[in-house]
């Protein structure tokens, strides 16, 4: 891969975390493991003003994280990609492997915080 390529990926990388970075869309992706979901089911769920989830859906839409798809007067989502999932799992798994250790997840978060 040339440097110019490799210079764009990480760009890329670094987006797609930066949109993964909010605790409601990791749980729109939460959500979407179980497969897809209106709007108005991520609403319900989540708990969230219509307008509020508009946002961060149309977030992870423009990084082609979710994918929309309209039926009528409702729009539904869907992971993009299901290695976006997997990859969401795989840091989860090790987040609760940090839990698990000693509570250092715990202590880290807290670090954070000051």
């Amino acid at each position: 891969m040339d440097k110019n390529m490799e210079e764009r990926m990480f760009q890329m990388h670094a987006e797609v975390c930066k949109s993964m970075a909010n605790p409601t869309r990791l749980k729109i992706m939460n959500l979407l493991r179980e497969g897809e979901k209106s709007v108005e089911e991520l609403r319900k769920r989540l708990k969230l003003p219509k307008a509020n989830l508009s946002q961060h859906l149309s977030i992870l839409r423009q990084r082609r994280i979710v994918a929309a798809r309209r039926e009528g007067l409702n729009v539904y989502y869907k992971c993009a990609n299901s290695k976006m999932l997997k990859a969401c799992e795989i840091l989860r798994e090790v987040l609760m492997e940090q839990l698990a250790d000693g509570g250092r997840l715990g202590k880290w978060i807290n670090k954070g915080e000051k």
